[in-house]
């Protein structure tokens, strides 16, 4: 089956809104405070709501997909993001604002399961062209959401930010319906039995080697992005969170030109671009690392980071639902458990190693990453690229 153009536009819209509910929240993190009375000190909350039901629902919803039609499971996770969002968006007392965050981010979920049905439905020749393309909607989402939220609070308030999120989500629900094609399933597992064949993913040699390259990956991704306003504010640039913002763009560039890695992994070079992009994640923190002397070497190194990460995710992604034809929802929900805990360590740990070596302690931090993800790689690149227990692929689905 070959994917259309405007099916894969869909998929990437999809994912750009959906990831968008968790994000939103940061630039505005002090105006929600001040409107629902919360102290200062309690901020974090709000964007730990939104994040904590992601992880839930890696493992408790996007598994599903294994089980139901697709194009309703997803539909029906757009209108609950949608529930959540409305609610944040109404939400006269914390504990409402958070519950709408939380569920917010539980069904934002719908990334994954979306990502998973987008393969599917492509050619085995396109595979890799789609997982570059829906993937980029999650870039664009994530960096986006940035912007998106900072206008329409400076227009309208914060609470229009949600209000205009719950309204995207309603109208891709009814796209989905409308453009996508039904999933059709035949005897269905129980869900008990589709959680024991997720666990027993973690058992894979395959599907453990690619979980870990994208923990020590996003584990370097998280030290960058997490840390490297707080170089930039300081001396000798004290730079504003606008001015800082602004390396998003470069990071945004890079990520989007990493998208067409996924037309070499359709031709079987997956493992050659996941190893070359590792290299190109390490060297790039020779550039970032320069940050505490010259901006022009983080721009470079920003750009190089962000298409490394994004290359190898696709790579990743493409082998392993290659390798699980029939389990992409569950192996999709399982990779990014890797993805969200490494995302978490290099965050804490680059704090926490800024505090006590600056921006040189954090880049080597960042660097020492990239090389435990290159060092699985080359342990396990001549393993075999298809799973013996769940079965290579073999009919697309």
């Amino acid at each position: 089956m070959s994917l259309t153009h405007g099916r894969r536009v869909l998929f990437a819209v999809i994912c750009a809104v959906a990831v968008a509910t968790i994000y939103v929240a940061q630039p505005v993190l002090t105006q929600i405070g001040k409107d629902l009375g919360l102290p200062e000190a309690d901020l974090g909350r709000i964007v730990t709501a939104g994040q904590l039901g992601y992880p839930i629902g890696l493992v408790l919803l996007v598994p599903l997909g294994d089980m139901f039609d697709r194009r309703k499971l997803i539909a029906v996770h757009l209108l609950l993001a949608a529930a959540g969002t409305a609610l944040t968006a109404v939400a006269g007392q914390v504990w409402l604002l958070l519950a709408g965050l939380a569920l917010a981010g539980l069904f934002a979920v719908v990334v994954q399961t979306t990502v998973a049905f987008a393969a599917d439905l492509s050619a085995a020749a396109e595979r890799g062209r789609t997982l570059g393309a829906v993937t980029s909607g999650v870039i664009i989402g994530i960096l986006g959401a940035r912007v998106l939220a900072g206008s329409l609070a400076a227009l309208w308030g914060w609470r229009s930010i949600y209000v205009t999120l719950a309204g995207l989500l309603l109208v891709l629900a009814c796209l989905v319906l409308k453009l996508l094609p039904a999933d059709p399933r035949g005897e269905r597992a129980s869900y008990g039995a589709v959680l024991i064949s997720f666990g027993r993913l973690f058992r894979e040699g395959l599907f453990v080697s690619r979980g870990l390259i994208a923990f020590f990956l996003f584990a370097s991704f998280g030290v960058l992005w997490s840390g490297l306003s707080l170089p930039l504010a300081a001396e000798p640039w004290h730079l504003s969170t606008a001015q800082v913002g602004l390396f998003g763009i470069a990071g945004l560039a890079g990520a989007l030109g990493a998208s067409r890695a996924g037309l070499g992994a359709d031709t079987g070079h997956s493992s050659v671009i996941t190893g070359g992009a590792l290299v190109l994640l390490a060297a790039s923190w020779l550039a970032t690392g320069q940050a505490s002397w010259s901006l022009w070497p983080v721009v470079v190194g920003v750009v190089v980071l962000d298409f490394a990460v994004q290359a190898v995710h696709v790579s990743n992604q493409h082998i392993l639902t290659a390798a699980y034809a029939r389990h992409t929802s569950s192996v999709i929900g399982g990779y990014m458990l890797f993805y969200s805990l490494g995302s978490a360590v290099g965050a804490i740990g680059t704090t926490a190693i800024y505090s006590a070596a600056g921006w040189a302690g954090s880049s080597l931090l960042g660097a020492a990453f990239a090389l435990c993800a290159l060092a699985v790689w080359a342990a396990t690149r001549r393993a075999p690229q298809t799973s013996p227990t769940f079965g290579p692929a073999t009919d697309g689905r």
